[in-house]
C-alpha cells in the first residue's frame, strides 16, 4: 500500500516505497555511512515497480469493489449480516485503492499535490487500511457465531453487524488518523532539518515528499512506536481473531456425517480465507519488523542486507495491498447468492423477478441459521 502504515512504516515504507526507503527504513537512523551505495538501487527499483503494481491494484480494486457496492446498493431491502459486512469491506477497499494513484506518482517522480491532499490522502489511506483488516476479523467472528453457535446467535450477529462494527472498526480506524493530522505533510528533501537523513538522496535527487515528519530528537521513538502499532493493530490482533475463529469452524465442520459435500466446500473456503490473509500480510509485517530491528541497532546489517530488506518491503507491501482485490472474490463472487444478485442488478430483464423476490421475503423474517448444513453455507454464500 503505500505508506501510511505507520507511516513510518509505511511511509517509511514509502520511504521505502518511494525514494526514501532508506530514509526511515533501516538506514536513516542507523548507519549513514553505508547508505549511499544501497539507496540508488532501491530508488530505481521503486520508481518502476511500485507505480506499475499500484496501477494494476487500482484497476482491479475499482472494478471488483465497485461492482460489489453497486450490487449491494441494488439489494436495498434484502440484506443479511453477511451482505452488510461485504458492503463495509468493499467501501473500505474502494476508498483505499483511490489513494494508490497518488502514491504511484509520488514513487515515480515526486509529490505534486500540495499539503492539504498530503494530509487528506494519508488519513483516507489509514482509515481504510485498518478498517478493512478489522472488518475481516468481524466477518470471521460472524461466521463463527453462525456455524458454532447457530441456534441462538442471530441477535448477537445482528448487533455486531448493525452497531458494534462502527465502534469496533470505524471508530478505531478514525482515531488512528490523528498522527496523520499532526505529523503528515509535504516536505522538500533540500531542507536542512529533513528528519530521515538520506544524505546520498539529498545530494543526487532533491524532491518533494509526502510523509510523516517527526521532531528530530524523538524521530526514532515515534517511528518504532507507530511501526509496532501497525503490526499489532493491523495484523496480529485481527490475525489471531481470524485464525482462532476459522480453526474452531474447521473443527466443527469436520465432525459428524451430515451434509458432507456442503461441509467440504465450506472447509475449502475457510482454508482459502486463512491462507490468503496470512500470505498477503505476514511477509510484509516480517519485513517491517526486520527493518525496525536494524533501525534500533539490535542487528547491524551489511549494505547488501539493508538493500535486500528494503526491496522485500516494497514487494511484500504491494502483495499486502493486493488483498483488497482478492476480497471481492473471496467474500462476494464465490457466493451463489451474490452471483444471482449481480445478474439481477446488471440485467434489466431480471428486475421484475427481483421485485417479486423482494415481496416474497417481506412476508416473513429472514430465518436464523439453525442447522449445521445451513450454517456451513454461510461460509460460501
Amino acid at each position: 500500500m503505500q505508506s501510511n502504515i505507520e507511516y513510518d512504516f509505511a511511509f517509511e515504507l514509502y520511504d521505502n516505497t518511494s525514494d526514501n526507503v532508506s530514509d526511515d527504513s533501516g538506514s536513516g537512523e542507523l548507519d549513514l555511512n553505508q547508505v549511499e551505495p544501497c539507496n540508488a538501487l532501491g530508488s530505481d527499483f521503486n520508481k518502476i515497480f511500485l507505480p506499475a503494481v499500484y496501477g494494476v491494484i487500482f484497476i482491479l480494486g475499482i472494478v471488483g469493489n465497485g461492482l460489489v457496492v453497486v450490487v449491494m446498493g441494488y439489494q436495498k431491502k434484502v440484506k443479511t449480516m453477511t451482505d452488510k459486512y461485504r458492503l463495509h469491506l468493499s467501501v473500505a477497499d474502494l476508498l483505499f485503492v483511490l489513494t494508490l494513484p497518488f502514491w504511484a506518482v509520488d514513487a515515480a517522480k515526486t509529490w505534486y499535490f500540495g499539503n492539504f491532499l498530503c494530509v487528506s490522502v494519508h488519513m483516507i489511506y489509514t482509515v481504510n487500511l485498518y478498517s478493512s483488516v478489522l472488518i475481516l476479523a468481524f466477518i470471521s467472528l460472524d461466521r463463527y457465531l453462525a456455524v458454532v453457535r447457530a441456534t441462538n446467535s442471530q441477535a448477537t450477529r445482528k448487533l455486531l453487524a448493525s452497531r458494534v462494527i462502527y465502534v469496533g472498526v470505524w471508530l478505531p480506524a478514525a482515531v488512528l488518523t490523528v498522527p496523520d493530522m499532526v505529523f503528515a505533510r509535504e516536505h522538500n528533501t533540500d531542507s536542512q532539518n529533513f528528519l530521515f537523513k538520506d544524505e546520498s538522496m539529498q545530494a543526487a535527487d532533491s524532491r518533494t515528499i509526502c510523509q510523516r515528519i517527526y521532531p528530530q530528537e524523538t524521530s526514532l521513538i515515534w517511528t518504532v512506536a507507530f511501526r509496532f502499532q501497525h503490526i499489532l493493530v493491523g495484523f496480529v490482533l485481527p490475525g489471531l481473531v481470524i485464525l482462532i475463529c476459522y480453526c474452531i469452524i474447521i473443527a466443527k465442520l469436520s465432525r459428524g456425517t451430515k451434509g458432507q459435500l456442503l461441509k467440504k466446500k465450506a472447509l475449502k473456503t475457510t482454508v482459502i480465507l486463512i491462507l490468503c490473509f496470512f500470505s498477503c500480510w505476514l511477509p510484509y509485517c516480517v519485513g517491517i519488523f526486520l527493518d525496525t530491528v536494524f533501525m534500533l541497532n539490535v542487528v547491524r546489517p551489511s549494505c547488501e542486507l539493508q538493500q535486500a530488506v528494503e526491496k522485500w518491503i516494497s514487494v511484500t507491501e504491494a502483495l499486502a495491498y493486493f488483498h483488497c482485490c482478492l476480497n471481492p472474490i473471496l467474500y462476494a463472487f464465490l457466493g451463489v447468492k451474490f452471483k444471482k444478485s449481480a445478474k439481477s442488478a446488471l440485467t434489466p430483464s431480471s428486475k421484475s423477478s427481483q421485485r417479486a423476490t423482494l415481496m416474497t421475503r417481506k412476508r416473513g423474517p429472514i430465518s436464523s441459521v439453525s442447522t449445521e448444513s445451513e450454517s456451513s453455507s454461510v461460509l460460501s454464500s
